[in-house]
This record gives C-alpha cells, sequence and structure tokens, in this order.
C-alpha cells in the first residue's frame, strides 16, 4: 500500500475511534474527572511503550521553557476532556460533540491575540456561520427536540472544552520542534499527578466491566488513536487531513443515536450542519464570495 493510502486508512481509523469515546465514557458509569485520570494513566503508559519502541528519549532535547509550555498544554488538555466528558451527560453526546468543533474559531481567535494573525473576511464570515448554528442548537432547548439534563449546561460545557482545546492546540504549535508523542506522554502525565488528588480511591466501585471501558478509553482511544493520528498526519497532505476529520463528529451523532436512541432534532441538525459546514471552510481556506479576478473571467 502506497504511504499516502496508508495515511489516509489510519487516518480515517483514528477518527472514527475518536467518535465512540463517548459511549465508553457513559457506559463506564464513572465521574468525567474518574475517566481522565484513567484515561491520563492508561494512556500514558501506552506512550511511554510507543516512545521507548521509536527511541524518543535518546534523539530529544527540551529546554526548560519548552518543557513549561508542555505542561500548560498538559492542564488544558485535561480540562478540555473533563469538560467534554461532563457535557454528555447534560446535553448528549451528539450536540457536546458538534458543539465542541466551535474549536478551529477559538483557535483563530487565540492566533489573533497571542501571535497576531490577521483576521480575513472570509473567516469571519465562516465565524458568523457557526454562531448561527450555535443560536439553532440552543433555540432547540425549547423545540422537545433535546436530550439529557440541564440542556444548556451541556453547550456550555462543550464551548468551554473547546476553548481549552484551542489553548492546548495553540501551545502545540510552538513546539514544533519536539516529537508528538513525547509531548503527549508529557501531557498525559500532567493529567495523572492533577487529578489524582480530586480521586477517593478507597471508594471507587469498579467492577471488570468497568475496568475494560477506561483501559479501552485510556489504550485505544488515547495511545493507539494519536499514534495513527500522528502517523497518517505525516503521510497525508493537510487537506487530506481536514476532511476526513469530520469523521469524528459524524460517527458521534450516529453512535449517539444507535445506542442511547438521541436522534438530532431539526433545529439541532440544521445548527449541526452550519456549525460543521464553517468549520470546514475555516480549516480549507474557503472563501464566502468569488475572487476578483474570477469575476472579471
Amino acid at each position: 500500500m502506497k504511504p499516502e493510502a496508508r495515511g489516509a486508512v489510519e487516518m480515517t481509523l483514528a477518527m472514527a475511534i475518536s467518535g465512540t469515546v463517548g459511549w465508553f465514557v457513559i457506559m463506564s458509569g464513572q465521574a468525567p474527572q474518574a475517566v481522565v485520570f484513567w484515561r491520563c494513566l492508561f494512556g500514558a503508559m501506552a506512550m511511554l511503550v510507543a516512545c521507548l519502541a521509536l527511541g524518543i528519549f535518546q534523539r530529544s532535547r527540551m529546554d526548560a521553557v519548552q518543557f513549561l509550555l508542555v505542561c500548560l498544554g498538559g492542564v488544558a488538555l485535561m480540562l478540555n476532556w473533563v469538560l467534554l466528558f461532563s457535557a454528555y451527560g447534560h446535553s448528549s453526546i451528539a450536540i457536546a460533540t458538534v458543539v465542541y468543533h466551535i474549536q478551529p474559531f477559538m483557535l483563530v481567535g487565540l492566533g489573533v491575540v497571542l501571535f497576531a494573525e490577521r483576521l480575513s473576511a472570509a473567516k469571519v464570515g465562516w465565524l458568523l456561520l457557526a454562531f448561527a448554528g450555535l443560536v439553532l442548537i440552543v433555540a432547540a432547548k425549547n423545540s422537545g427536540q433535546t436530550a439529557g439534563t440541564d440542556y444548556l449546561v451541556g453547550v456550555c460545557l462543550a464551548l468551554a472544552s473547546a476553548f481549552f482545546y484551542a489553548v492546548a492546540a495553540a501551545i502545540t504549535k510552538r513546539l514544533k520542534t519536539l516529537p508528538a508523542h513525547l509531548i503527549v506522554l508529557i501531557q498525559l502525565t500532567v493529567g495523572v499527578l492533577l487529578l489524582a488528588p480530586f480521586l477517593d480511591f478507597s471508594a471507587t466501585d469498579m467492577v471488570g466491566e468497568t475496568w475494560s471501558y477506561l483501559v479501552i478509553i485510556g489504550v485505544v482511544h488515547t495511545g493507539i488513536m494519536s499514534t495513527l493520528l500522528y502517523s497518517a498526519i505525516q503521510k497525508i497532505p493537510t487537506a487530506l487531513v481536514g476532511a476526513l476529520s469530520y469523521i469524528y463528529p459524524i460517527v458521534a451523532i450516529l453512535v449517539d443515536w444507535i445506542t442511547f436512541g438521541h436522534p438530532l432534532g431539526l433545529l439541532q441538525m440544521a445548527g449541526a450542519t452550519a456549525i460543521l459546514l464553517a468549520a470546514a471552510g475555516m480549516n480549507f481556506g474557503w472563501t464566502l464570495t468569488r475572487s476578483k479576478r474570477q469575476e472579471a473571467v
């Protein structure tokens, strides 16, 4: 198989795996912070094996500033997961995942504030479309199309999760010289250290089935998924990475519908379409109007 074709398969698998994480989180029956702790612990173990196998420790150098940035990114990543997993129970897996895909716009906003990046008219247009989609999803609260308790709380938690993901991504942009596997390993270790004091291990009621879900979340949804994702990014064009990334929300919507009986209502479907279309436009650099050169032809 050619490298690009293999990369496309790896990216598809990575996104399909990501789309199922909500089901495992709900089925584990554990509090979000407990799920994230075990995800970080088992994921860190998997990434440690990967780093040792790839010889990353022998060929990587990290200064104090880089280490501090990686740790800050780990805090943001941990908060991102805790907030997203909390959102599942308040709204639904599908709605939380779709709202979570507001993240490209938050990353753009951070780029403007932190890196003085330009905000083009096209980006503003896509931002407005995404906001319109968010309004439709919020409006669904009063239309009988919602699933879960405290629907608006779930939407707000997903938005907060997207913000912290954007923070983690913005920090990672400044760490291009470090291997991705090493960054993830350190960030997961930070998550373990931060969350451990908040867990009452003696009161944790964990049956064998629960452990299975948590191990799968840590090893498959974190370790294996990250390895597939990073491997794919090295083989396929950025545009294809962006296109295949939308497998994630589509799988999440289908999983929520099939396993928990939470189909999207009309307003939610319209809002989800607007948000995902806007995110695609942002990622691919689509313009909302024809260029002057095209108009002149």
